[in-house]
């Protein structure tokens, strides 16, 4: 029959292992959570950046602005309707006309206009049209508006990179 101190040394071992088996669980998790945490703030930080961008108000972004708290994160943000000049582009809806928007995103509004009968335009063409040199640089700048007037619902993309007034948008002139 084992000692009364045999078992006990057994059972004290058994516990020994089992703590050091949960404190490197624990480890673990914690530093898996640490990786959770700085992956959440990292994304949290590319939210309020992306948001600074697109943000009609040129830039505050107190309504969406992303606290500590990740219960936050999901929150509700509040609409913006105001149109700043040189980087907003107001929703389009019935009613609203082409001088809504600042002289940059007219232009392209004109050049489509202007080009309505030969088909769509592909940002080449715009940066040509308006006297553009013809470089990336310039054609990226008129494509992230193109896009922009997309999503907003001012033009329309029916191919990829070409570009067309979107149904029921009236351009400079009147004609839609």
């Amino acid at each position: 029959m084992p000692s009364v101190v045999g078992l006990l040394e057994q059972h004290e071992l058994a516990a020994r292992r089992r703590v050091d088996g949960l404190r490197e669980e624990a480890d673990r998790i914690q530093a898996e959570l640490a990786a959770a945490e700085q992956e959440w703030q990292e994304w949290a930080i590319a939210r309020r950046r992306v948001d600074t961008v697109l943000a009609p108000d040129s830039g505050d972004t107190a309504g969406t602005e992303a606290t500590g708290d990740r219960r936050d994160a999901d929150a509700p943000t509040e609409p913006r309707d105001a149109a700043k000049p040189k980087s907003q582009v107001p929703a389009w809806r019935q009613g609203l006309t082409w001088s809504a928007l600042s002289v940059d995103y007219q232009r392209i509004m004109l050049a489509d206009r202007d080009r309505l009968h030969q088909g769509p335009l592909t940002c080449q063409e715009m940066a040509a049209l308006f006297g553009m040199d013809v470089v990336p640089a310039r054609v990226e700048a008129l494509r992230s508006k193109a896009k922009r007037l997309v999503a907003r619902g001012w033009l329309a993309e029916r191919q990829p990179g070409r570009f067309t007034l979107a149904a029921g948008v009236s351009g400079p002139g009147g004609a839609s």
